[in-house]
């Protein structure tokens, strides 16, 4: 397990979650299943586009609101409460507005954006669906996909001061080459030139080159040719630190350095809400913050 801030460690209790410091710091060995059950039976489905929802006062100089930052998370049947989570710890801790829109493939291709036909290797719903981020974002301002599997620890607002208009996109350039042969409930590991790239992109939505993101390239280029950018120049690929995808079993927190405390975690592998990694690294924040969204559901 790796060590992390008292500020964002946990340890599981009989009677809920307390704070605790770092030296701590332990797994939780929850099981999760009966709450799983609760959250589907609770309404776990949402909108295509939700409302803008803003967390905190924020407001530009002349008094007016700013626009919602626009945010899609890959959508899966199978992860659907990854999803709930993952949006709620982004809500959770956003010092900005926030427009959150799930990427559903039923809906895409209901709509006549999406027809592609699913091949062996897509591990998900949104192997290739995520590229459209740019043409559903109308191809104006900064968005930024995500897949569900993230737990996001960090205010967006620190993510977004990073954004550099030269670029086309941002993203975590991982060096990765993954050791396991299967992930998540025995999808197939895939390797390739530029793993996880992907899986958490900045868009330049209004960027030249992005417009070469329509329907039409997404529903036929490749798989290589989207998740390795190839409609880019290297010299437009923006880099963020890797604790904003920091890949769980992959990356390590070194102990005193707070530049390596993750900001939002990705269960790359496989999350808690799988049976076979509900004790996986991290599993206790994540089992924590689902009861928290079940909570805040409960309450609506």
């Amino acid at each position: 397990m790796g060590f992390l801030p008292s500020s964002i460690s946990m340890r599981r209790t009989c009677l809920g979650s307390e704070p605790v410091g770092p030296s701590e710091y332990s797994v939780g060995r929850t099981v999760m299943s009966s709450v799983v059950k609760d959250l589907h039976s609770n309404g776990v489905d949402v909108k295509k586009s939700e409302t803008p929802l803003s967390n905190g006062n924020v407001h530009l100089a002349n008094g007016t609101n700013p626009k919602p930052f626009k945010i899609f998370i890959g959508y899966d049947p199978k992860e659907v409460i990854a999803y709930e989570v993952c949006r709620y710890s982004l809500l959770k801790r956003s010092s900005i507005p926030l427009e959150i829109t799930p990427i559903k493939q039923s809906e895409l291709r209901q709509t006549g954006v999406y027809w592609r036909e699913r091949g062996k290797l897509e591990s998900t719903e949104f192997s290739f669906s995520r590229f459209l981020t740019p043409h559903l974002a109308n191809y104006e301002g900064w968005a930024m996909f995500v897949d569900c599997d993230f737990l996001y620890l960090g205010d967006i607002k620190e993510l977004m001061d990073m954004v550099d208009d030269k670029y086309a996109l941002m993203c975590v350039q991982h060096d990765y080459t993954p050791k396991e042969t299967t992930k998540m409930d025995g999808a197939v590991q895939t390797v390739y030139h530029r793993k996880n790239w992907s899986s958490m992109v900045l868009y330049n939505c209004g960027h030249p080159k992005n417009k070469a993101l329509t329907p039409e390239v997404v529903n036929s280029e490749s798989g290589a040719f989207l998740h390795r950018f190839m409609w880019l120049e290297d010299e437009e690929i923006g880099e963020v630190p890797f604790v904003w995808n920091f890949l769980m079993g992959h990356n390590k927190v070194v102990e005193g350095d707070h530049a390596t405390f993750p900001k939002a975690i990705h269960y790359t592998l496989g999350g808690p809400w799988f049976k076979a990694w509900k004790d996986c690294e991290f599993g206790d924040l994540w089992l924590k913050e689902l009861e928290e969204c079940k909570k805040a559901k409960e309450k609506v």
